[in-house]
């Protein structure tokens, strides 16, 4: 076990000094803070929990925000959150998983009572209910996802709009010239969360910058509501060629329903997913997708949030520009096997 004695004798100070810079009961100059915490780092210490306490006011919780909402894919949602709890322990952080539906309330209770250094908040809708209360709250946080009004905030994601945007590139590159956005269910749109309007956003545009027949049809999960939203799409879309699906848990009931209703991949109809490479790679047929970073963005989170805890400068926005890799379920249109 590494003592305070050994963190001394590595950064060249007393053991008193040591001593002082973790609980602040004198001043230490900075530089010879820096240098013992280094040490710290380097020998693994672990400080006790009160001398940690007292050095920096601070209870070494993170909260995080993760709203158990309808229609959002738990498995994508976990990941998130492992790579939070993850990072965060490299910070010596533990993290206070917040799950049900307290909204301000929820941000209030843990504000109010000290319990944590500060937020990380997840599923931001475009009008959020809880951003007018982080504004006042003077707790730190870090937003995964963006509000229509993100002034002031500290916020990272996915591009969306990007993201939209370079799917429908990637099928008029193949000639594709009438596409369908397949999204997450109805009650995601209405709620208005960001990720969701943000894709069909970018999908719309770059559908009419490129002189495209499109439409964005919300598809809830199931095999059942998968064929009765291909059949319509179909009857609606009778020269659909192209389609995007925004939906994890659909992607694979909607291309079994393609499939039933004729339709081949990709000779007869190409398709793009947004979703977790490991479920476009495993589909029957690989599917071209634009994955979701969901361990980059949770991890990028926290150390945001923890510079803002040491009183370092972050940007406000941080987005991640999508990376499309192409498989085997796109090709030009009208090829044939």
């Amino acid at each position: 076990m590494v003592k305070i004695t050994d963190v001394a004798r590595h950064a060249g100070v007393s053991p008193s000094t040591v001593s002082y810079a973790l609980s602040g009961k004198r001043s230490v100059s900075q530089e010879t803070k820096q240098r013992i915490e280094a040490s710290i780092r380097a020998l693994g210490y672990r400080p006790h929990a009160g001398a940690r306490a007292l050095a920096s006011s601070r209870s070494n919780v993170v909260a995080l925000t993760m709203p158990l909402r309808s229609g959002i894919h738990m498995p994508v949602q976990m990941q998130f959150a492992e790579s939070v709890v993850t990072r965060a322990r490299a910070h010596d952080h533990d993290v206070l998983l917040l799950t049900q539906e307290e909204g301000e309330d929820g941000l209030r209770r843990v504000a109010g009572t000290a319990l944590v250094d500060g937020l990380i908040v997840m599923d931001v809708q475009l009008r959020d209910a809880r951003i007018p209360l982080l504004r006042t709250l003077g707790l730190p946080s870090v937003l995964i996802g963006f509000p229509a009004d993100a002034e002031g905030l500290t916020c990272i994601d996915l591009d969306f709009t990007a993201t939209g945007e370079a799917c429908v590139q990637h099928l008029a590159q193949f000639g594709h010239r009438c596409v369908a956005l397949l999204g997450s269910p109805p009650e995601v749109y209405a709620r208005g969360t960001g990720f969701a309007r943000r894709t069909a956003a970018g999908f719309t545009a770059a559908a009419h910058r490129y002189g495209m027949t499109s439409t964005v049809v919300p598809c809830e999960p199931g095999r059942l509501a998968a064929k009765e939203t291909v059949d319509r799409l179909l009857r609606e879309l009778p020269d659909l060629t192209g389609v995007v699906v925004h939906n994890e848990p659909a992607l694979g009931p909607v291309l079994e329903a393609f499939k039933e209703a004729g339709l081949r991949i990709p000779e007869d109809l190409s398709a793009v997913a947004i979703c977790p490479d490991e479920l476009a790679e495993n589909a029957p047929v690989p599917v071209s997708s634009v994955p979701l970073p969901a361990a980059e963005v949770g991890e990028r989170a926290v150390e945001l949030l923890m510079t803002k805890l040491n009183g370092g400068e972050v940007p406000d926005a941080t987005l991640l520009p999508p990376q499309l890799t192409r498989r085997a379920s796109t090709a030009p249109r009208g090829a044939t096997a």
